[in-house]
């Protein structure tokens, strides 16, 4: 069972790691990359600790393309001016 469920647009990309990181109560990074998204995997795992997340995404923002280009928006919402 997953230490917890988590959107991937609540998680942060790292250059650095090469991957989609989300913070672990050990002090380290869950860790998951975009090609091992592409195939399907959904686990982001602590390299530190046992835990690991589900991470939740649509498979189909992955598929296809270059993967280094394909970069995950936190949302779709256009600014609204308010008078």
């Amino acid at each position: 069972m997953s230490y917890d469920d988590v959107e991937i647009e609540d998680m942060e990309w790292s250059e650095e790691l090469k991957s989609f990181t989300y913070p672990c109560p050990c002090g380290d990074l869950f860790q998951i990359t975009k090609e091992e998204l592409q195939i399907g995997e959904e686990i982001a795992r602590c390299p530190s600790c046992s835990l690991y997340i589900t991470v939740i995404y649509n498979m189909e923002d992955f598929i296809g393309g270059d993967s280094n280009k394909k970069t995950v928006q936190p949302s779709n919402q256009q600014p609204v001016d308010v008078a």
